[in-house]
């Protein structure tokens, strides 16, 4: 298996993440990335991070006007615009595997990770399943609880829009490891969560090596 199709495996790993160095999603990305590693000790990473080096917010708007422009009219913004759209596609076109560590921020979607989408979106087009049958890893944290009976059940804007681009619109072979609490023992008013907080973490670290066990095989 490869990333390019050829003898040594690609994966595609975007971080959306604005702290890399302190991102709960992050961690667990990385837990995944080394199981995959382990199995295929000649393959190569392609990175994206998106939360410190940002897809220009002007990129997607340029690069949908230019379908509706004649060639002379293109200014370097719109051929720059439509030049990182094919290049964001030919990346998760060439992947084996795709590892995407998006955090909830403030009940919604990372802006870094929708300019991403968005991105992709243009270029292969709507309903276009621009990652069939091909074995993904969604890692998501939440600072605090969104499960079932939580006061905050509902309250993830996040995780359903991505399970249906991704799964959905794009038929990724998808696995999702989640989780919730990262804020427990760092907010002092959710010190109460504390031991809860550690439970998850333990939960999902365990989620993420089986997850990456999982990408490793497929």
């Amino acid at each position: 298996m490869n990333l390019f199709r050829l003898e040594t495996s690609i994966m595609l790993r975007l971080d959306p993440s604005n702290m890399p160095s302190a991102s709960a999603s992050s961690e667990l990305a990385d837990i995944v990335e080394a199981e995959w590693k382990e199995a295929h000790p000649d393959g190569s990473v392609t990175r994206r991070h998106l939360g410190t080096d940002p897809i220009p917010a002007d990129a997607w708007p340029l690069a949908t006007l230019s379908r509706f422009l004649p060639e002379d009219q293109l200014t370097p913004e719109h051929r720059d615009a439509l030049a990182l759209a094919d290049e964001l596609a030919a990346e998760l076109q060439a992947a084996d595997a795709v590892l995407l560590a998006v955090p909830l921020y403030n009940y919604g979607v990372s802006q870094h990770f929708k300019a991403w989408v968005d991105m992709i979106v243009h270029t292969t087009g709507n309903a276009g399943p621009a990652l069939k049958d091909v074995p993904t890893v969604l890692v998501t944290a939440r600072g605090g609880g969104y499960g079932p009976g939580t006061p905050r059940e509902g309250w993830d804007h996040s995780t359903p829009f991505l399970r249906r681009v991704l799964a959905d619109m794009w038929q990724a072979d998808l696995t999702v490891v989640e989780r919730d609490l990262t804020l427990a023992g760092v907010k002092p008013e959710m010190n109460q969560f504390r031991e809860l907080g550690e439970d998850f973490h333990a939960r999902a670290k365990e989620a993420a090596q089986k997850a990456g066990h999982a990408l490793a095989t497929r």
